[in-house]
């Protein structure tokens, strides 16, 4: 399979080895130091005890490589809102884009049947720029579980877990889902296909949209936060207003998976968040996709997160003074009422 990793950071370039090292037609995009060693060493994978050297193409130019037959987005939201148009070249008319990224995804609504069905995320994809430009028609849901740190330009390390749990928009069990599943399985990766990606997408959320702002505010690590009674408390508060929004939006999870997740959280050992890792690192923060998300879709239907707001507030300033975040000025969520896909202004791409 021709597979190109668009962002081959830490979760991006440890598909790109793994899917390499399988036998799959890889090449990667990504920039800076990291490119620059990679091009020059090949990639480092640490794993298990072990170290390998993968060499694949990659660059920070998406035209080198040309059309592929599916294409793993593993940048940030942010990021990958703002690299919609350079995606392009790597675009045949019928080239899947998988979304593995945290966070709700820009084309979380489509084919979500209900009121909202079709409407547009202008907080995860300002000016529907990834709706306009890709089409949520491309798209396959991905949640993340493997923690994986860029230890140094070119030097990934998988600490642990191997899941990319996969699904499409509309629940179907397709061909291009199910042939993507079979080249991480091959790759010796978990890659089960659910028909309600959704579901997977706000349990991860669960931890990102209060393990991942509190750990910024206080640089606490995962089990910290897990176990000080005070801290934990308001981990929970948060869990409980993100679970009445999805189940508001028709995401049901059962009250006792936040214990459970508290508790799979209290086992991990002193691990920082990825956001707070960001701050140190002097990388930009992942907030809209994590946090400010779930007050807008609360608001969509009625359902108030005074918590969630107020940690919003504190993370969106402390991210602002550092220089990693611009706050944002977006509209409410509003219908997709014509989109590109539908009203022909996508640029033609090779058949």
């Amino acid at each position: 399979m021709k597979i190109c990793i668009f962002g081959a950071g830490a979760i991006g370039g440890y598909l790109a080895a793994k899917l390499a090292l399988a036998g799959n037609e890889v090449c990667a995009i990504a920039r800076g130091a990291h490119l620059q060693a990679m091009q020059r060493d090949g990639l480092l994978l640490r794993e298990a005890g072990a170290e390998r050297i993968v060499r694949f193409p990659v660059s920070d130019d998406p035209a080198e490589f040309g059309p592929q037959d599916v294409v793993i987005c593993a940048l940030k939201a942010h990021q990958a809102a703002a690299s919609a148009a350079s995606m392009l070249p790597l675009l045949r008319r019928d080239t899947p884009i998988v979304t593995a990224m945290n966070g709700i995804p820009w084309w979380y609504f489509y084919k979500a049947g209900g009121a909202f069905d079709g409407s547009l995320l202008p907080t995860v994809d300002p000016g529907a720029r990834q709706w306009m430009l890709l089409g949520p028609e491309r798209a396959i849901g991905c949640v993340v579980d493997p923690a994986c740190e860029v230890v140094a330009p070119g030097i990934i390390e998988h600490h642990e877990l191997t899941r990319f749990t996969l699904g499409e928009p509309d629940g179907s069990n397709s061909a291009r889902v199910t042939a993507i599943a079979e080249a991480l399985v091959q790759a010796g990766l978990e890659a089960p296909v659910r028909a309600a990606i959704r579901w997977n997408i706000w349990l991860k959320l669960w931890g990102n949209v209060c393990f991942s702002p509190i750990s910024l505010l206080t640089g606490a690590t995962l089990d910290r936060m897990a176990s000080e009674p005070g801290l934990r408390a308001l981990c929970v508060a948060m869990m409980q207003e993100a679970r009445a929004v999805a189940e508001a939006h028709g995401i049901a999870i059962p009250a006792e998976m936040i214990e459970r997740r508290m508790a799979a959280a209290g086992a991990i050992i002193g691990h920082k968040m990825s956001m707070l890792q960001d701050l140190e690192r002097g990388r930009s923060l992942e907030i809209d996709a994590l946090v400010r998300v779930v007050p807008e879709l609360g608001r969509l239907v009625g359902v108030a997160t005074p918590t969630i707001d107020t940690l919003l507030t504190l993370v969106g300033e402390r991210g602002h003074q550092a220089g990693l975040y611009e706050m944002p000025a977006t509209p409410p969520i509003r219908p997709a009422a014509s989109n590109a896909f539908t009203a022909g202004r996508k640029p033609a791409l090779p058949s």
